[in-house]
């Protein structure tokens, strides 16, 4: 059983970034789940100095309070200080990692959190924090959290899709109809915020990263409808991940890097065979 609890909970991280993925690709935004997945590290410190505990609830609570900071912060510095939106990512998100890498290795070397954590996760001792649901269903506790978000973002993409759709591809002709785009950015931020702090826990932060910018990139390349790219994202994003589980257990390597590393190779050989067939008709065309 721990195969299939690792693969449902990398699958529902999976689902989780590529419904903000997607719209993060389209309005070139992608880094901001970069910034936001390793900015969460002060915040786990302050929520352990705080609480004295390692437990789920509090270590969230800090990485959530973290990511909002590292968005207020990519936001000022965007519109107050006339930065680039690439050069506030890198700003913002290296101070707060560089600050929470110090705080740990100054402070924290009698509790159980250390960088590699964050970057990698825990998600090959998933099945070790197994829980009663119901029914007498048992999940690991991320799990179901995992769960919870996945069907919470389904629901806020399905209810805010035409405002997050028109503000993310034409945001002028938005603002100029009456449209809240200020209220459809910090409403898709919220959502990228929460997929990246509960999902760093169980994978690590960097895939996080790979789920929010492969899968919609491998979809973008297989079809030109927005609806079909996000709902394809999702498939590739399951896909990658049992793929990339069963090659760590063959190669004995990490978990988390093997499905990034599938996750770019799907990506080349579909880049290889659009170009391919793209090419071949424009041939024939001619």
């Amino acid at each position: 059983m721990n195969d299939f609890y690792t693969i449902l909970t990398a699958s529902l991280v999976a689902i989780n970034c590529a419904l903000m993925g997607g719209f993060l690709m389209m309005r070139k935004m992608v880094m901001i789940g970069d910034a936001i997945s390793h900015a969460v590290l002060p915040g786990i410190f302050m929520a352990y100095y705080i609480s004295g505990s390692t437990a789920s609830l509090p270590i969230l609570a800090g990485a959530a309070f973290s990511g909002i900071l590292a968005t207020l912060m990519i936001e000022w510095f965007t519109k107050k200080a006339r930065l680039q939106s690439d050069a506030a990512i890198g700003v913002s998100y290296t101070l707060l990692f560089a600050i929470g890498i110090i705080l740990i290795s100054k402070w924290g070397q009698n509790a159980d959190l250390d960088q590699q954590c964050v970057l990698y996760g825990e998600i090959e001792q998933i099945s070790f924090w197994l829980q009663p649901i119901a029914f007498g269903i048992v999940l690991p506790k991320q799990t179901v959290i995992l769960l919870a978000v996945a069907v919470f973002l389904t629901g806020a993409v399905v209810w805010g899709y035409k405002g997050l759709f028109i503000t993310t591809f034409d945001p002028d002709f938005a603002l100029s109809t009456g449209v809240a785009v200020t209220f459809w950015h910090y409403f898709l931020m919220s959502g990228v915020s929460l997929t990246t702090v509960v999902s760093f826990e169980s994978v690590g932060a960097i895939l996080v990263i790979a789920f929010l910018s492969g899968p919609p990139a491998i979809a973008y390349l297989l079809t030109e409808d927005f609806k079909k790219m996000l709902i394809l994202a999702c498939l590739v994003g399951i896909l990658c991940s049992i793929g990339g589980y069963y090659a760590a257990k063959w190669l004995d390597v990490s978990v988390a890097g093997a499905i990034s590393t599938f996750i770019g190779l799907v990506f080349m050989v579909v880049f290889i065979g659009t170009s391919l067939v793209k090419r071949k008709v424009d041939v024939i065309s001619t």
